[in-house]
């Protein structure tokens, strides 16, 4: 076997463990943007440009209730934030390569990626491209196959099967892992309970706010360290 199937290889056997709380997430997002009104085929194109589950799910909450496109789009980017943080991360291990590949490898970025690609070049093992591209398109075609699934199936997926157990069992999977240090640790105390106190503000307003302050949390706590 070649180095670039070996490590490409090893990234699939890797995310492997993940894919059973995906593939329900996936279909929960789809869904939900169906039943909230979004067209078949606008449903299918949030999923393939946006490919974020946990945007994905408050961009069409927020849209079936109007909220206004400046709340929308502020929300939706606060969520996304951490993408810059796992971005700067990883650049290093994929400073020489092309801006079609970084691009490539960007649109790819999610927190599973992320948290299992950095592990892996932290050990300083090499074929870090493949083993990224491994994790992350497996990731693309499971959740875009679950999305679809939502999509097209959702209104006749029984009630009693309770898929809305895989999103916060995805997160809690990839959280309590990276939670190895003080100020990760720091960070999600803090984001999590504003988060519970502030759950009654319109448009989501306290998923921002608890966001920020997480993330202002955790700096100023490795600061001090």
């Amino acid at each position: 076997m070649s180095a670039v199937a070996q490590n490409s290889w090893q990234g699939v056997k890797a995310v492997s463990p993940l894919l059973p709380g995906i593939f329900p997430f996936g279909v929960i997002a789809g869904a939900s943007a169906v039943e909230l009104g979004l067209p078949t085929m606008q449903a299918l194109g949030l999923s393939l440009f946006v490919f974020a589950g946990a945007s994905q799910l408050v961009l069409v909450e927020m849209w079936d209730r109007q909220a206004p496109a400046l709340i929308l789009l502020a929300t939706v980017l606060v969520v996304n934030l951490r993408f810059t943080m796992y971005s700067a991360a990883l650049a290093p291990h994929f400073r020489g390569m092309s801006s079609r590949w970084k691009s490539v490898l960007a649109y790819l970025l999610t927190d599973q990626a992320y948290l299992l690609s950095i592990g892996r070049y932290e050990d300083k093992v090499q074929g870090t491209k493949w083993f990224y591209m491994g994790v992350a398109l497996t990731l693309w075609i499971v959740w875009q196959a679950g999305t679809a699934t939502g999509v097209f199936l959702g209104n006749t997926l029984p009630d009693s099967w309770s898929l809305d157990f895989a999103v916060p069992l995805s997160f809690l999977a990839l959280l309590i892992p990276s939670l190895n240090s003080r100020g990760a640790l720091i960070a999600a105390v803090t984001a999590g309970t504003l988060v519970l106190l502030t759950r009654l503000m319109p448009f989501n307003l306290g998923l921002i706010a608890a966001t920020l302050a997480g993330v202002a949390a955790g700096m100023l706590t490795e600061r001090r360290s």
